[in-house]
């Protein structure tokens, strides 16, 4: 893997206006971009909780897959329809209202498939104690 991102932020940002209108309403931000480690951020207000006072878990998945697909994008480039194809998390922590980071990094790049990792963390708990674990695959169409 290459140091250097195989697009911009301003890309990624532009592509997920256009075709992933989801990350806006969610309020992620991208914080880093990179192929070794990628790093979304997602505001979680009121409407991003599950009675509990707790961030929902689906809100958590989708942070974590779009943290997935930032990190493959930085690695093979602007490949729309590269797509999931399997996503697992873990719930470790119960996460307060705040903000969520989300750093994700790749475990194998091939030419067909992609296997990704990620670690979500809330302000609450620090870096060292993650709130959720992802792991998941992406089908890369043929080029």
């Amino acid at each position: 893997m290459s140091s250097q991102s195989r697009i911009t932020i301003e890309e990624f940002y532009r592509l997920t206006e256009a075709e992933l209108p989801l990350m806006a309403y969610l309020n992620v931000d991208l914080v880093k971009l990179d192929p070794v480690e990628t790093i979304l951020r997602a505001r979680c207000e009121e409407a991003s909780l599950r009675p509990g006072g707790t961030v929902a878990g689906p809100v958590m998945m989708a942070l974590a897959d779009a943290a997935f697909f930032a990190v493959i994008m930085a690695n093979i480039g602007m490949v729309k329809l590269a797509v999931t194809t399997n996503l697992s998390i873990n719930f470790l922590r119960k996460p307060g209202p705040g903000d969520l980071n989300c750093h994700a990094g790749i475990l194998k790049l091939g030419k067909r498939l992609a296997v990704c990792e990620a670690r979500l963390y809330s302000g609450e708990f620090g870096r060292d104690e993650p709130v959720a674990h992802a792991t998941g695959t992406y089908s890369i169409p043929p080029s």
